[in-house]
């Protein structure tokens, strides 16, 4: 067999391919997502069904070069979706059909936001976590509820927006969202092939489009946003929507996205069930 080297281009930047950088094999489920902590740890989200499969994982915590250190959650997460690492380190996990964001720290679960097992307290089934510099947290809560909460940094409820629909201000399934460093929330507006663009507080700005089932965005400390999507493609925006490149660097749609301080970025596949780094050359 010959060794292939893959190189793409996104922007003006050029990236070796390693595929792939970690492989799920230590119980059932797929890989879903992926987050790098300040520490430059790479946490890596397993999801499967609770109902079916056997007990399992549902985080696999690797060193910066890929090498397991845990593999833990199964007792904690029950139908994993997304997982963000906060600035203290702490993960925020959202365990989808028990509408709620379990906070984990180390190993333990330490906190959560929303009742667990109660829709609409307030989430149904909801999708990720994002944070704001000033450490505020938003959730997009897309596949029952087609909104965004707003939560102080201490888990307090701030406020709500969206509804149903493809309008202004308006969700089909809010699959993920991001903080910009001004404060802008730009959210994933998946079934509706689009990212929306809000003030801190829910405000309406824009509408940013060119995507084909858009799954997950990392933002950079430039403010650049990277975005998944179905096509399966990347594609890097700068800070105010203007697109700066594409590229293929999987197989099929990573449904999650991250990136360290070295320029490096993480794609979560579920099919097949690993992560691909993409490291700068």
């Amino acid at each position: 067999m010959t060794n292939t080297a893959l190189t793409v281009a996104l922007g003006d930047q050029r990236y070796r391919v390693d595929r792939p950088f970690y492989v799920h094999a230590a119980g059932p489920g797929g890989v879903t997502d992926v987050a790098v902590d300040p520490s430059g740890d790479v946490h890596v989200l397993v999801r499967r069904d609770p109902l079916v499969d056997a007990g399992g994982p549902a985080v696999a915590s690797l060193d910066p070069e890929g090498r397991i250190k845990a593999l833990w959650g199964g007792d904690l997460i029950a139908d994993a979706h997304m997982l963000t690492a906060a600035p203290d380190g702490r993960l925020f996990i959202v365990d989808r059909d028990c509408h709620e964001v379990v906070i984990a720290e180390g190993e333990r679960r330490v906190g959560g936001i929303g009742r667990r097992n109660e829709p609409l307290s307030p989430f149904n089934h909801p999708t990720a976590v994002a944070f704001a510099p000033d450490g505020t947290i938003y959730v997009s809560d897309g596949y029952a509820n087609h909104k965004v909460h707003r939560f102080a940094p201490d888990g307090t409820p701030l406020g709500s927006w969206g509804e149903l629909g493809d309008g202004p201000g308006e969700f089909m399934n809010p699959h993920a969202v991001w903080v910009l460093p001004d404060g802008r929330v730009v959210v994933v507006d998946r079934e509706n092939d689009r990212l929306q663009v809000f003030s801190p507080e829910g405000a309406f700005i824009e509408i940013w489009t060119g995507f084909a089932k858009p799954l997950d965005l990392w933002g950079d400390a430039d403010g650049r946003l990277y975005v998944t999507d179905l096509v399966p493609a990347l594609t890097l925006l700068s800070p105010r929507g203007e697109r700066l490149g594409r590229c293929r660097p999987v197989l099929n749609a990573a449904h999650g996205i991250s990136g360290d301080a070295a320029g490096n970025l993480y794609l979560a596949e579920p099919s097949p069930s690993r992560v691909t780094r993409m490291v700068p050359v």
